[in-house]
């Protein structure tokens, strides 16, 4: 019995010849700088991809890979789109407000805590948390390893320095997560930036890591990775799990983005969940 051969439409061989072409584009990025973005979701890579297309004034995926593999300057600025920088201080406060009641407790427990912010961008949320610790006491006993795979974006973040634009929203965030000062108290403002008191990254380490191919560099008592794995495929989201649960110390705590979860990964019975609405799991095996 001879089966006829599928006839596809031109739109959908268009789009074929697309996801193969950004297939060869990631293979290329992969294996000439060593950023590995093979495994990300395609719909997500479709976007930034295309959007830097336009800004190089290309017009096709194929005409990309020939610039960013001969012009590094091109790469750097596509790693700047590739990388998910959006943020803000306090972003999602209630779930700083969970934090605060359900994790904050435990946190005293120990004589020093080690945190990962692990996709850490411009390092909004890095600030938050640090300010969160002082407020509750807890500052002087940790260190926040705060990581990204953008190099650019973790020297901004190094600065603490951020458009005074933004602090409207971020103050509104802060007052909503729980804040217990006045949130100008911890910056100065000079024409249009917010200059972040030194003090608030005295105890954080900031460094370039790659979810996608480093291992796990230290034990932690609290790992945030917050709207991070929603950019991923299920086998990508899979292995970084593994990777924060190789990282964690018995008890310690995750924390997630809203869309995120634990649910259908290998590891969901290794947690118990802290709070289900904000995606704060402690592990327990």
């Amino acid at each position: 019995m001879s089966t006829e051969p599928e006839i596809l439409t031109e739109e959908q061989q268009k789009h074929d010849l697309e996801v193969i072409e950004i297939q060869l584009l990631t293979e290329g990025i992969y294996h000439h700088y060593g950023f590995d973005f093979r495994d990300y979701s395609m719909a997500s890579l479709r976007r930034r991809v295309w959007k830097r297309i336009y800004a190089e004034g290309l017009s096709t995926v194929s005409g990309l890979i020939e610039k960013v593999l001969h012009d590094p300057s091109c790469m750097e600025r596509l790693l700047l789109d590739l990388s998910i920088n959006t943020t803000a201080m306090f972003r999602d406060p209630t779930f700083y407000v969970a934090f605060r009641d359900k994790v904050v407790p435990l946190l005293r427990t120990y004589p020093f805590v080690r945190i990962w912010h692990a996709g850490c961008s411009t390092g909004e949320e890095v600030y938050s948390m640090a300010i969160l610790l002082q407020e509750e006491g807890l500052y002087d006993r940790c260190r926040i390893y705060a990581t990204d795979i953008n190099e650019a974006v973790l020297q901004r973040a190094k600065t603490g320095i951020f458009p005074i634009g933004t602090m409207q929203e971020n103050t509104s965030n802060y007052i909503a997560a729980g804040g217990k000062a006045t949130f100008s108290d911890y910056y100065t403002a000079r024409y249009d930036h917010a200059i972040f008191r030194p003090g608030l990254r005295e105890n954080v380490v900031f460094a370039q890591h790659n979810l996608v191919t480093d291992s796990s560099f230290n034990v932690f008592n609290v790992i945030f990775c917050r709207n991070v794995l929603i950019y991923f495929n299920n086998a990508l989201q899979e292995r970084v799990q593994q990777l924060f649960l190789n990282s964690m110390e018995m008890f310690g705590v995750l924390g997630l983005g809203r869309k995120e979860s634990i649910r259908f990964t290998s590891v969901a019975d290794d947690y118990e969940e802290l709070d289900i609405e904000e995606k704060l799991y402690r592990r327990v095996r």
